[in-house]
């Protein structure tokens, strides 16, 4: 299977730390690509030009990162990040939409920034996402998911959603959040592919 992706995309990291955890992380290839670049074929594999993109053997293509991540999932007997159980289901797959929205708020705030000159960067949108950003993070600092059981899709969302914020954003969010510090100091001494997959740049 190959997995194209960036080295920095959170969404990326969150599919090759899904792989690693269940075992399967050498079955894929990663393949680097540049959402920016009309030339490459990322824009031909998915119509939305996102990653990451997962191409199977036979050539099919699944997107986004939420499904790719259900599919590898499924490959793999005895070992599973998305529960069946009912309640348990329904709490990691917002979880996940939680760490996912951290990461699509952030995201477009680093674009709002790094695609507009300073003119005509606009201020009340860039507030609007890093209002969602805070208010994530006030509700997770109170009620962040217990690392004591079985691990969920949630879990390594909200993860990668606290990595993004460190490489994007300088760690700022540390000082205000010391209760997440220690939760996420947690997950990376339970899932070493937390510190595997991280980006320095």
């Amino acid at each position: 299977m190959i997995l194209r992706s960036s080295d920095p995309s959170p969404f990326g990291r969150k599919v090759k730390i899904v792989a690693k955890m269940l075992g399967i992380y050498d079955q894929l290839t990663v393949e680097l690509s540049n959402t920016n670049d009309p030339a490459d074929t990322l824009r031909q594999q998915n119509p939305l030009g996102k990653i990451p993109i997962l191409i199977l053997d036979d050539g099919r293509k699944i997107f986004d990162s939420r499904v790719i991540c259900e599919y590898l999932d499924a490959q793999v007997d005895g070992v599973s990040l998305h529960p069946t159980a009912s309640d348990a289901r329904w709490e990691a797959l917002t979880l996940q939409a939680l760490g996912d929205g951290i990461i699509d708020a952030s995201i477009l705030q680093v674009y709002e920034t790094r695609m507009r000159p300073e003119e005509k960067r606009h201020a009340d949108w860039l507030s609007y996402q890093s209002d969602k950003v805070k208010r994530s993070l006030d509700q997770l600092k109170d009620s962040a998911p217990s690392l004591e059981g079985d691990l969920t899709i949630g879990h390594v969302a909200i993860a990668c959603a606290l990595g993004y914020l460190d490489l994007r954003f300088e760690g700022k969010w540390r000082d205000s959040y010391p209760t997440l510090v220690t939760w996420l100091d947690a997950f990376r001494a339970r899932v070493p592919a937390f510190d595997a997959t991280k980006f320095e740049g």
